[in-house]
């Protein structure tokens, strides 16, 4: 007995010692260390893309005094946006739809700034997708060195819904917004921005996107659909000096939220744009997708953690979605319950 152990002994020792064993145990060893490390490089890169690398200047794709065209301006995210255009030198076009606010917002601009920015405003509900609404918009900005483009405009639905149950019209305005407008207006913008051989469009999309979104189906989708296009469209454009980002986020004080307190997670319009503008070039929490921005802090660590850990598509986070808004949607339509009994 004691012979054959001596000798499983003397095998084991000759298999330890093979070769292929040795570059097998040293490639899961590398393996390991690796799965090991990269949390970490991919943490100390976001920290670095959020506190201390800077990112790049506005002057880079156009001077002062060149054109920045903004959709949806007139509330939120696009009226700060143009806000903090005008007050960097830029020139706008300023397209929403409600004329009264963007006349308004004009004013304001003009007030402020006088001279020195000068502004011009459309009126257009980007639901219509209508051929006469884009054809004024091509001749607005006919002969303009638009060289920054915020395609800000967007829609999402009312209220958390089934999509069985999704009306057929806010269905085809949530796509025709989100999707369709977007697209258009990039296409008038972006030649001249090729032509000059340089430009930033900036896309703001959402984390509905960038995490499947149960009872949000069709926005969810829009969003998605906006991150598989500007990745696309950076990289077509990038030979051309022509800079595309798309910018994630999760929530911001605004009509679309109806949030109206901010806190850590939600930051003001005014919070958000500064960090999108302040961090232009650099990925916050979207590693890894290229021509993707999440710029906004908070943001950056959920999106980070999120996908780091827990799996952007994982059925766990899908789930947990679902949770969240079928919970949205029972107070929303207790809330519309008790309006209706007051009336």
């Amino acid at each position: 007995m004691e012979a054959i152990y001596q000798s499983m002994d003397s095998l084991c020792v000759q298999i330890v010692a093979s070769p292929v064993v040795k570059v097998v145990t040293g490639l899961l060893l590398t393996i390991g260390a690796f799965t090991i490390v990269k949390p970490l490089l991919s943490f100390l890169r976001l920290i670095a893309s959020l506190f201390i690398l800077p990112g790049k200047s506005l002057n880079k794709f156009g001077p002062r005094g060149s054109w920045a065209l903004v959709t949806g301006a007139s509330d939120g995210i696009g009226k700060e946006f143009a806000l903090s255009l005008a007050a960097k030198g830029y020139n706008l076009v300023l397209v929403s739809r409600t004329e009264s606010k963007l006349a308004a917002l004009a004013s304001d601009i003009t007030s402020k700034y006088g001279s020195k920015v000068a502004t011009k405003t459309l009126a257009m509900d980007f639901a219509r997708n209508d051929d006469i609404d884009y054809g004024r918009l091509k001749k607005l900005i006919e002969g303009l060195d638009i060289s920054i483009l915020i395609n800000n405009v967007g829609l999402s639905h009312s209220i958390p819904v089934p999509f069985i149950e999704t009306p057929q019209r806010e269905m085809t305005d949530i796509v025709m917004i989100n999707c369709l407008a977007t697209l258009r207006v990039t296409q008038l913008v972006a030649p001249g921005m090729v032509s000059r051989r340089r430009g930033l469009i900036l896309s703001m999309a959402s984390f509905g996107g960038a995490f499947p979104t149960p009872l949000l189906a069709t926005y969810s989708g829009s969003k998605a659909f906006l991150q598989q296009w500007s990745t696309a469209l950076g990289s077509e454009l990038a030979p051309s000096g022509v800079t595309v980002q798309l910018v994630q986020s999760h929530l911001v004080t605004t009509a679309m939220s109806k949030i109206r307190r901010s806190s850590a997670l939600v930051p003001t319009p005014k919070q958000f744009v500064r960090a999108v503008l302040g961090h232009i070039g650099r990925s916050g929490g979207a590693q890894g997708i290229a021509f993707t921005s999440t710029p906004y802090w908070s943001h950056a660590f959920m999106h980070w953690f999120l996908s780091t850990f827990v799996g952007e598509r994982s059925r766990f986070l899908v789930d947990k979605n679902k949770d969240m808004h079928l919970d949205i949607r029972k107070r929303a339509l207790r809330k519309a319950e008790r309006e209706a009994k007051k009336q």
